[in-house]
């Protein structure tokens, strides 16, 4: 396969990055002829039968694999001063994984009309989702209203404004609200666990609309309602909201983490109420995800209500 490449926000270079299981992620989502029927057995069973992801998620919380802690550190170069808990202290890989960071390393973009990015990840977003040919592969498309499970809801947002965030296993991963807000009642959408790393998103970007995930809307005056989705992905053990609905939060505020393994958040704007940052704008027109971090700017208010 091709090597993955990503824009760097801050240092603004593009870096190849490490993807976790590519070996394995190349035979069950790539091209290769001669892999066909090894990914027609596989590929069922770690993506539709949620026993194998579930499985996993509760191997990597035995205490063994902390073993495993100081060597994924260093492979991905991940950053120990930002951790609330010093690496002795976690009792296994996944409380490890869902690991706190201090608040001063993820500085909130100042600004009420001001939304930021909500997880550390990649990013792709796009002022209006109708013309979008494709988010990686032209020609692909998913439905909206398979994602959202709502004829009407789709259509108020047919013609907004789409975040996506990819969270890597390297990455930290708990997530936070992108404005001032008051959140719903949490929907969840049952689904499978495909992977959503871009192997297999270049295969089948429907897999977005077909996974497992969460649907939370958030209130606001700036933005108006912005609909905000955790997609859960293979080896994915749980989605966990932390939030309590119905309570007003300031952007920044920990909405939720995912357990073990790599994941997805989706964003979606009405239209004409957010002016998304012309950096990430212009970077997704070349299809070129753009490493950001919690608190960064995503985009500024047009409207309020």
């Amino acid at each position: 396969m091709k090597t993955l490449i990503v824009l760097d926000r801050l240092s603004h270079a593009l870096q190849e990055e490490k993807i976790a299981g590519k070996w394995l992620l190349t035979v069950l989502y790539g091209k290769q002829k001669y892999w066909w029927l090894l990914a027609w057995f596989l590929r069922p069973c770690l993506s539709r039968f949620p026993w194998f992801s579930a499985c996993i998620g509760w191997l990597q919380k035995r205490s063994w694999t902390r073993a495993h802690i100081r060597a994924f550190i260093d492979k991905h170069h991940i950053d120990q001063s930002e951790f609330v808990r010093p690496v002795s202290a976690f009792t296994s890989f996944n409380d490890f994984f869902i690991r706190k960071l201090q608040p001063h390393v993820r500085p909130i973009a100042y600004g009420d009309d001001v939304a930021i990015l909500p997880a550390d990840g990649r990013y792709l977003v796009y002022p209006d989702i109708a013309l979008v040919d494709g988010f990686w592969v032209k020609g692909q498309r998913f439905c909206l209203e398979k994602l959202l499970q709502d004829k009407d809801l789709a259509a108020q947002y047919a013609h907004g404004a789409l975040v996506i965030a990819r969270l890597c296993p390297s990455d930290y991963h708990r997530f936070h609200f992108p404005i001032h807000c008051v959140p719903s009642k949490t929907s969840a959408m049952s689904g499978s666990l495909y992977s959503v790393n871009p192997i297999a998103l270049k295969r089948r970007i429907a897999i977005l609309a077909e996974n497992k995930r969460q649907l939370t809307h958030l209130s606001s005056l700036r933005f108006g309602n912005v609909l905000c989705i955790e997609v859960g992905a293979t080896c994915v053990g749980t989605i966990h909201q932390t939030f309590c609905p119905g309570e007003h939060y300031v952007k920044g505020e920990e909405k939720g983490y995912f357990s073990f393994g790599g994941s997805t958040m989706l964003l979606f704007f009405l239209p004409g109420r957010i002016l998304l940052d012309h950096d990430l704008v212009e970077a997704s027109q070349e299809r070129l995800e753009v490493r950001g971090l919690m608190g960064q700017s995503l985009g500024r208010a047009l409207s309020e209500l």
